[in-house]
């Protein structure tokens, strides 16, 4: 049996322990916001929160989050009023916005981090998170106001 929690809840699965958590959190739990894209951690569309850090859920089992603390996009802020959410927005960036969730949740981990990243720290933490739509001036443009810092 595998304990962990997700968005706050505790939470067990007693299914096989190399199961990607991408497909615990969308085939068991119904949460959809984390994307498959390319299964290989390369992209970023998967992106969630392990204990507050970015990871790829597509290229992460299940017994590697045991008694972790997991947030996924549906969890960073239930109402959508996190700073990046906010500015998501705000900048317009997401055009098909399938990797959205990813890049926001790559962003929240760097600006818990890095509460005021310069844009080479931006581009740094940013790197595997893959736009089709090459919004990266957005983005970038969306982490700077999330921080409160001067595009």
């Amino acid at each position: 049996m595998i304990e962990l929690k997700v968005n706050g809840q505790a939470r067990k699965f007693d299914g096989d322990g190399d199961m990607p958590l991408l497909w615990y959190l969308r085939e068991e739990l119904s949460l959809t916001g984390s994307k498959f894209g390319c299964g290989m951690g390369l992209c970023g569309a998967c992106t969630v929160h392990r204990n507050g850090e970015a990871i790829r859920s597509c290229v992460t089992p299940v017994k590697d989050v045991a008694g972790k603390d997991i947030t996924t996009i549906e969890g960073l802020s239930p109402n959508g009023t996190h700073p990046c959410q906010v500015a998501w927005e705000k900048h317009g960036v997401a055009q098909c916005g399938y990797c959205q969730a990813g890049q926001i949740m790559q962003a929240a981990s760097l600006l818990k981090k890095t509460p005021k990243p310069t844009d080479d720290q931006i581009d740094a933490a940013m790197n595997g998170n893959i736009c089709r739509c090459g919004t990266y001036t957005r983005i970038r443009a969306a982490v700077k106001s999330a921080a409160g810092v001067k595009a």
